[in-house]
């Protein structure tokens, strides 16, 4: 959520503010704006989209090679020019960005009243920058020091960059539960809150850990932490590539990532499966061989589409593990005193590796004991670096907000997962796990086969564009599908849908069935084929509108349903792959046919890093 760049250096700064600002839109925001040393300190923000602020800014384009841009996402006031980042101090010679939310601003603001302070926004981050004001004012500390001091009296999260007009060539910055990395150049740096807008400069970075400060000159950095400990930074070189957060001639980022599944699912395959030899290499759990075989639960930690993956990795790990797996939304979970030992592994998954709520989560059973996995795609995101082991995705940046080749490629490393746990509990036979990773090894090209139902899909989204209610339905690993298909569809076209199991239909949501309703079933050929032919017949009889995703070939269900996609053949274990790309699709184009705006849709953040 919200987004930061920074710049120092020998360049202008403005340019670079901006293309990071564009590079970082996915996140989800409703205001951008930029501060830049141009004979002082000049702040321009603008409520809206980043468009807007460089309408505002074209006349006046400033020069300058320090400066500071961010896009917000609404927390404390609505979103207003007047709330819009950066903020000032009360004497206007201090600027801030933020990301997060400061818990105790109301009363560090009464505080500040008192003493006369006025402020001109409704933020907690205006709240901050007067706080530090009034500490320098005090105290007649440095900047560092003085931001330092402040950011021991705060609680909250927080990723802040702070210019002074009285140090015009250097910039400091913080984090504290929201991410942030700094690019290293030749004399200059790069702050921003992810990779995206540092890779076409530089490839060397440093992850600010919690409760570190950083001050920046263009020739210099020295980072410290809170209580005063001068620390050595670790350069990280990026495996990420510029074309991978440009369109490629698709016209939105989510159609490029929905057909870009196959060769993320054979990335997040390669080096880790070798049917021949019946082996799976999974390089950071190796080391946890024995806690796998005999480990009493598993417990999965998510939030949206990650918590839909994990549902699927239940059904797998269960299924092929036999170790009993609890599935919990990182933001119950945290919140309930859960009950955890040192005999339980946690694993969390999440795209980003920043989501507030499982970071929560993962510290709490720490705390207890457990052992932690994570299931991350950014390489250098606190989960991995707070986790015990776990795998990486390897799916690439995936720039549009709703979830879509991170969703399978998480399924993917759960399939891996759960067949390892599988082959060290000795719970599979080394036959039968050959069989099954010849057919995984087999799924991008199964997917690259699904990816032309697009066609066919788009000319079902067009009979159904105008549906005001969509139910999904499916059974066993389906049924997560069907959550997935359900959630992608209030995400991006703002229809109200519900997933369900399908045997539940008749314990409520059939009573919503009419000839205005889109049923969609996942009835694929497996053990559950005639159990959702027979559901299919019940929407059928009260004059439902059915659409089914198939096997290729099926004709029982094709005689029953109004509309029909199908996928290829595959074993029950991998139907999610498949199933959920048509859907992907629907929700697609239902979305561009309703004027929708398909990668920023309204409200969502990418990355939800405050509560």
């Amino acid at each position: 959520m919200c987004g930061i760049v920074g710049y120092i250096g020998y360049r202008e700064a403005y340019p670079i503010l901006i293309k990071g600002l564009q590079r970082l839109e996915y996140r989800g925001y409703d205001s951008a704006g930029v501060a830049v040393f141009d004979q002082g300190i000049k702040v321009y923000k603008k409520a809206g989209k980043v468009s807007d602020l460089e309408n505002f800014v074209k006349d006046v384009t400033p020069k300058g090679s320090v400066g500071m841009g961010h896009t917000r996402w609404a927390t404390h006031g609505a979103p207003s020019d007047r709330n819009s980042h950066p903020h000032s101090s009360g004497d206007r010679k201090l600027t801030i960005i933020h990301n997060g939310i400061i818990e105790n601003y109301g009363n560090i603001k009464d505080t500040l009243l008192a003493k006369g302070h006025v402020f001109k926004s409704d933020t907690d981050t205006e709240v901050l920058i007067h706080l530090v004001e009034d500490i320098q004012k005090e105290t007649g500390l440095d900047l560092l020091e003085a931001v330092r001091i402040t950011l021991t009296k705060v609680i909250g999260a927080y990723a802040i960059v702070i210019m002074s007009a009285d140090e015009p060539d250097s910039l400091i910055a913080a984090r504290k539960g929201s991410p942030m990395v700094i690019g290293v150049g030749k004399g200059e740096y790069f702050i921003a809150s992810d990779a995206t807008p540092i890779i076409e400069y530089t490839k060397n970075v440093i992850y600010l850990n919690d409760n570190e400060i950083a001050h920046i000159r263009r020739d210099e950095l020295l980072i410290k932490t809170t209580d005063n400990d001068v620390q050595t930074p670790y350069i990280h070189e990026l495996d990420m590539k510029l074309e991978a957060l440009e369109k490629g001639g698709y016209d939105h980022f989510m159609l490029k990532e929905i057909y870009e599944q196959a060769r993320s699912i054979r990335d997040c395959l390669r080096g880790r499966i070798y049917p021949a030899q019946g082996k799976i290499q999974l390089g950071g759990l190796q080391e946890y061989k024995e806690k796998l075989k005999m480990v009493d639960r598993i417990i999965i930690v998510a939030c949206g589409t990650s918590w839909h993956a994990g549902l699927v990795g239940e059904y797998l790990i269960e299924e092929y593990g036999r170790v009993p797996v609890e599935v919990e939304y990182a933001s119950e979970f945290r919140y309930r005193n859960p009950i955890i030992t040192h005999k339980d592994i946690v694993i969390a998954i999440s795209q980003s590796g920043e989501t507030a709520d499982t970071m929560a989560a993962l510290e709490i059973a720490k705390e207890r004991g457990a052992t932690i996995f994570g299931i991350c795609n950014v390489v250098g995101a606190s989960i991995p670096r707070i986790t015990d082991a776990g795998a990486y995705t390897h799916a690439g940046p995936e720039i549009g907000v709703a979830s879509t080749k991170a969703f399978t490629a998480q399924v993917t490393v759960l399939t891996l997962i759960a067949f390892y746990i599988a082959q060290q509990r000795g719970t599979i036979s080394q036959s039968k796990l050959i069989e099954f990773l010849t057919e995984l090894d087999s799924i991008p090209a199964l997917v690259e086969r699904t990816l032309q139902c697009n066609n066919r899909v788009e000319e079902i989204a067009a009979r159904f564009k105008d549906s005001n209610n969509c139910l999904f339905l499916g059974r066993g690993s389906s049924f997560p599908v069907a959550l997935e298909g359900a959630l992608k569809l209030k995400e991006i076209s703002y229809v109200h849908a519900e997933g369900y199991p399908a045997a539940e239909m008749k314990h409520g949501p059939i009573a919503l069935i009419d000839a205005d309703m889109p049923v969609i079933f996942i009835a694929t050929k497996n053990s559950s084929y005639e159990k959702v032919v027979s559901n299919i017949q019940e929407v059928k009889a009260r004059g439902g509108r059915v659409i089914a995703i198939v096997t290729e070939g099926d004709t029982e269900v094709r005689d029953m349903a109004e509309y029909v996609i199908e996928i290829p053949q595959t074993d029950d274990a991998f139907v999610p792959l498949l199933a959920t790309i048509p859907l992907q699709f629907l929700s697609y184009h239902i979305a561009l046919m309703r004027g929708c705006n398909v990668d920023q849709p309204r409200n969502l953040a990418k990355s939800v890093t405050v509560e």
